[in-house]
């Protein structure tokens, strides 16, 4: 089994040219063969003597908490440089003592440190195992983390995150159900994330996932069947009409794959009409240049392209000046050129004007331009992950 699994990370190394993607495919490999629920990847930052939470495989979210490099939880690994075991994480002192350390180790915990012959880059982590861990799953980690952290040096990363992160909208055990004849479809079972101020965040996943919904919840257009919704810490889960339509009107930019513009109204007209709606909106024809297209404010959405269409509705989104956008794939009906112009103009608005993004999309090659990833799968979290190196629109290729 070792050589097998050995093979498979492997090939996922060769695989991947973006880390961050090779990062989440190892913790899923390693985690289906130690038969445990929950692993993380920590990245040390010897600026700051932290070390990170960068990618996480389960239902919650704790990329970016982070404990000191020297932290006394691994002490034991720091000075043998060897994986250790924790069999029982509730009667371990340095975690019982701690609220949030007991989040991250739960029932039984692995711990290996990721090393080169240059020094220790972090650590890997995995926990719940269903029978525990033993030896063999020791000397599985060391053959894998070894590789892992040869090809982290080799591409030369590193982990600086934004330690003035605040969360802008927070999703805490939020689950939607449906009915379907005489049974109820959960489409989202317990979701947990916080989106932060200023980036961009993409949700992956198949058909079906709860992608849509979720976005539709965090844009106040549905409403979960239970769980909280909170907006910069304010408890947004049961609005009255007043505020919900003040949260939408104000608060929340659309970018919808259908457009969605009035066919009667000129493109400028169609910003107009937002604008006039909005509490604070910016000037209808810099935003319309903002998206370049200020040679095109008569023009009537049936005399223009479908990126034309969708680069106004982009403008129409971001008039309201909002605090956060929510892109519904965006470019899905899009040719590859069009779609990656539509992609730079997303891109600027969150470096140049900081505001929030959350796209989602079934389209794994523009989750590289992502500050972080998260995918969806039968309605949870599987995984999300930091892209600590995005790449930019212009060099994305489907």
């Amino acid at each position: 089994m070792n050589t097998a699994v050995t093979w498979k990370i492997m090939e996922a190394l060769h695989d991947y040219n973006q880390l961050e993607d090779v990062l989440s495919n190892v913790l899923e490999i390693l985690c289906k063969e130690l038969r445990c629920k929950e692993a993380y990847i920590w990245m040390n930052n010897d600026n700051e003597k932290r070390t990170y939470i960068v990618s996480c495989k389960g239902s919650h979210d704790f990329t970016g908490y982070s404990v000191a490099i020297d932290h006394e939880l691994f002490k034991s690994i720091i000075s043998t440089n060897k994986t250790q075991i924790i069999e029982d994480c509730a009667k371990n002192q340095i975690i019982a003592s701690d609220k949030d350390l007991q989040k991250i180790f739960k029932k039984n915990s692995l711990i290996s440190p990721l090393t080169t012959p240059y020094g220790r880059l972090g650590y890997i982590q995995f926990n719940d195992c269903l029978d525990g861990f033993d030896e063999e799953d020791v000397k599985l980690v060391n053959n894998c983390q070894a590789l892992l952290a040869l090809d982290i040096q080799d591409k030369g990363l590193s982990f600086n995150p934004n330690k003035n992160k605040t969360p802008l909208i927070s999703v805490r055990n939020i689950i939607k159900e449906f009915p379907t004849g005489e049974e109820i479809r959960r489409i989202l079972n317990d979701v947990d994330l916080d989106i932060y101020q200023g980036e961009l965040l993409v949700i992956l996943g198949e058909s079906g996932c709860g992608k849509s919904t979720l976005l539709n919840i965090i844009g106040g257009m549905d409403q979960a069947s239970s769980g909280q919704l909170l907006i910069e810490g304010k408890d947004f889960s049961h609005p009255n009409e007043k505020d919900l339509t003040e949260y939408r009107r104000d608060y929340i930019g659309f970018i919808f794959q259908a457009y969605n513009l009035m066919p009667n109204l000129t493109a400028l007209e169609n910003i107009e009409f937002i604008a006039e709606v909005s509490k604070n909106p910016m000037n209808s024809k810099e935003a319309l240049e903002m998206v370049g297209l200020g040679d095109r404010a008569d023009r009537y959405p049936s005399a223009m392209s479908g990126g034309q269409q969708q680069r106004v509705c982009i403008a129409r989104a971001i008039v309201k000046n909002p605090k956060l956008i929510l892109a519904d794939e965006p470019t899905a009906a899009l040719d590859f050129e069009t779609g990656q112009g539509v992609l730079k103009v997303i891109e600027k608005i969150v470096k140049e004007h900081g505001t929030t993004v959350i796209m989602v999309t079934h389209n794994v090659e523009i989750a590289k331009m992502a500050n972080r990833v998260i995918k969806l799968k039968n309605g949870k979290i599987s995984s999300i992950r930091v892209n600590m190196n995005p790449l930019k629109a212009s060099d994305l290729v489907w």
